[in-house]
């Protein structure tokens, strides 16, 4: 993968807040193998230093260890040099839902008795249960620039613009990315809509132009380089931009889901939104001359707990981009202490169900339980 001038690679020493090291990825994308387990992207930077993020998921960590502090009884006091070493581990699997109807309606009124949770057929005791409307979001917004969207990319602006302006309320957050045969960030995480659409506008095919290529600038010479790195996208995304951020967190991907030329393959960028808890949302536009993969679409919002429109015109693409943001903004959270509370980094597989069996429930299939 070639990467763009405005992206800066180096190891980075900060604490990984829980996670595993962020070195090995640097190695995997310059053609190297995967380590086992999901191992967080090397450090990639334009202006932003993660203090906002690490700021939040800090005072997020400080406020559950005095909620978790107050809620232990007292104990009578053991003698000095002979307290006994108390150890505690307190896991609350979240899991953001949406329900519709069969056709295709959300249903925004059912209350936490209509739910039923399992993990690995194992039943689950719902512990937290509400309704979201108004929990802040952090959005990252994937282009696909590659040569295939050359004929959509005008009206995938405008739908795009038109989606931020309406999504984005206080709180919330959103970065921009394209990728070709690059991976460029056009816009770190902010909340100003002006930035945002200026970076949405920015974006530029990038298609072979006797012997050289045209649209966004990089470092690929007279070279006719082409390309589509959907899952290093994802991948960076996730482990990059998104690992460091705590509450809801969706990516919205416009592409034909055609990927050439990503050095990780579809089940890691998989596995590195579940990891991050990330929703993937795609949105599927296919120019019949190149061709798509509703198949890869489909399973990563399927195994992520998105959803994946397919799109056939400009009205339909503003369509989709309305029914993600009512998405976005229809959630309920539910929240459960697993009966399995092994520490073995395995994956756990989740099903959510209503008692009504004619309503569909959205979310994630699953999660990575800690490692002891």
């Amino acid at each position: 993968m070639v990467l763009k001038p405005n992206f800066v690679w180096k190891l980075s020493g900060r604490a990984n807040l829980g996670r595993t090291s962020i070195a090995p990825l640097l190695g995997i994308l310059q053609g190297g193998s995967n380590p086992a387990g999901f191992s967080p992207a090397g450090h990639l930077s334009q202006r932003k230093v993660y203090m906002h993020s690490l700021h939040k998921l800090l005072m997020q960590c400080v406020t559950a260890t005095v909620a978790i502090t107050l809620a232990i009884p007292a104990t009578p006091q053991e003698p000095s040099g002979q307290a006994p070493v108390i150890k505690s581990q307190v896991t609350l699997v979240n899991l953001f839902a949406t329900v519709r109807d069969k056709n295709k309606r959300i249903v925004p009124s059912l209350k936490q008795e209509d739910f039923r949770i399992s993990e690995d057929n194992q039943e689950q005791k719902i512990a937290f249960f509400s309704r979201e409307v108004a929990l802040p979001i952090t959005l990252a917004l994937l282009l696909d620039t590659s040569g295939s969207e050359q004929d959509m990319l005008p009206a995938i602006q405008d739908a795009g613009s038109r989606f931020i302006a309406r999504i984005l309320r206080k709180g919330d957050e959103a970065l921009v990315m394209s990728f070709d045969a690059n991976v460029d960030l056009l816009s770190d995480f902010t909340d100003e809509r002006s930035q945002l659409e200026r970076a949405i506008r920015k974006s530029r095919i990038n298609v072979p132009d006797q012997g050289s290529m045209g649209g966004n600038p990089g470092p690929i010479g007279s070279r006719q380089i082409t390309g589509t790195a959907l899952y290093d996208a994802i991948y960076l995304a996730c482990g990059e931009k998104l690992a460091t951020e705590a509450g809801r967190k969706a990516i919205v991907i416009v592409t034909d889901a055609q990927d050439e030329g990503s050095k990780v393959k579809l089940d890691e960028a998989i596995e590195a939104a579940q990891r991050t808890d990330t929703v993937i949302h795609i949105l599927l536009v296919v120019d019949p001359r190149f061709g798509g993969n509703p198949g890869v679409a489909h399973k990563l919002a399927e195994e992520t707990g998105g959803r994946m429109i397919s799109v056939r015109s400009e009205k339909k693409l503003m369509e989709a981009f309305d029914e993600i943001s009512e998405e976005l903004r229809s959630q309920y959270t539910l929240g459960y202490y697993p009966t399995n509370s092994t520490q073995d980094g395995k994956f756990r597989k989740v099903k959510v169900e209503t008692a009504n069996h004619d309503l569909k429930v959205l979310t994630r299939k699953g999660y990575y339980a800690p490692r002891g």
